[in-house]
């Protein structure tokens, strides 16, 4: 296992930054970490990365305590800060010496995070979205066994989101295994294998989206869009909707949704499509959040 926490207890005075904490990250797995500000969030990370000591519960870290094979472990804060006469390619090259690497590498390294082509630019002319490649790429260097990325994605544009998720994907096939906070939820739902949620300091749910979904026991929603002129009749079929323009809107425990189905099935040519769509990580985040009263 390369990230194992139990029972983990943190506290800064009276307050419990971290009660009871414990989770796995195994090889090769993408693990979403999410809480609002205050969950405890940071002090997790800062703890794993042996940054912080904590009070009580097991942490262990490519099988060892936090901070003695740091040579596995890549961190990537939130806002990265570099040299701003520096080029590119002359920081990158810095941080590979500091590792005993050949500097030589620097122009792969970002290369691979799509930055050949500003490599011998100044950092100081970079926008917030290429110093934080910069930081992946040096995050990149060694060739870690574990990834600790706080908002990654922070000041991406759309492509460059697109294309970071793509590279998580190679390195965790790879065999690197990831854990990333985040609070752009779309992405994450897509692109993590298991999500972890953080409220007041506890664990609040883990498990994949499928198990989430499970527990958290939403309702799903079936968007029925009728075929032409028959909006009123199909309508008339389905008590219990509400209209949002042309569509018919309806929702139901997860239990109940074959039945439905089978129901507006049975309305044949008078619908033209139906959509199924399941609760998002947006919903189920705030379900789960609001147990405790957050």
């Amino acid at each position: 296992m390369t990230l194992k926490l139990r029972n983990l207890n943190k506290r800064y005075g009276p307050a419990l930054a971290l009660d009871g904490v414990g989770f796995t990250v195994g090889a090769g797995e993408r693990v979403a970490l999410l809480g609002h500000n205050g969950a405890g969030k940071s002090t997790l990370m800062k703890i794993v990365l042996g940054l912080i000591p904590f009070d009580g519960g097991e942490v262990q870290v490519l099988g060892a305590a936090p901070g003695a094979r740091r040579e596995g472990v890549a961190y990537l804060p939130e806002n990265v800060a570099f040299h701003p006469s520096l080029t590119g390619e002359e920081q990158v090259a810095t941080f590979l010496s500091l590792r005993r690497e050949n500097p030589r590498g620097a122009r792969d390294l970002l290369a691979r995070v799509g930055l050949r082509d500003a490599a011998r630019r100044r950092i100081g002319t970079y926008s917030k979205g290429m110093r934080q490649r910069v930081g992946l790429a040096q995050a990149l260097i060694g060739h870690p066994r574990l990834l600790i990325l706080d908002e990654p994605t922070s000041g991406l544009d759309p492509v460059s989101r697109r294309d970071f998720y793509r590279l998580l994907d190679g390195l965790a096939a790879e065999g690197a295994s990831v854990l990333l906070s985040s609070h752009a939820l779309t992405e994450v739902e897509a692109r993590t294998d298991r999500i972890v949620i953080l409220s007041g300091g506890k664990l609040v749910a883990e498990g994949t989206m499928e198990a989430l979904r499970h527990a958290a026991g939403l309702p799903v929603a079936l968007q029925i869009t009728p075929a032409p002129g028959q909006g009123d009749a199909v309508a008339a079929a389905l008590p219990g909707h509400h209209r949002a323009g042309e569509r018919i809107i309806l929702t139901c425990p997860p239990f109940e949704k074959l039945p439905l189905l089978a129901q507006v099935a049975a309305l044949g040519p008078k619908v033209a499509d139906v959509d199924l769509v399941p609760p998002s990580l947006e919903d189920i985040y705030s379900h789960f959040s609001r147990r405790d009263g957050q």
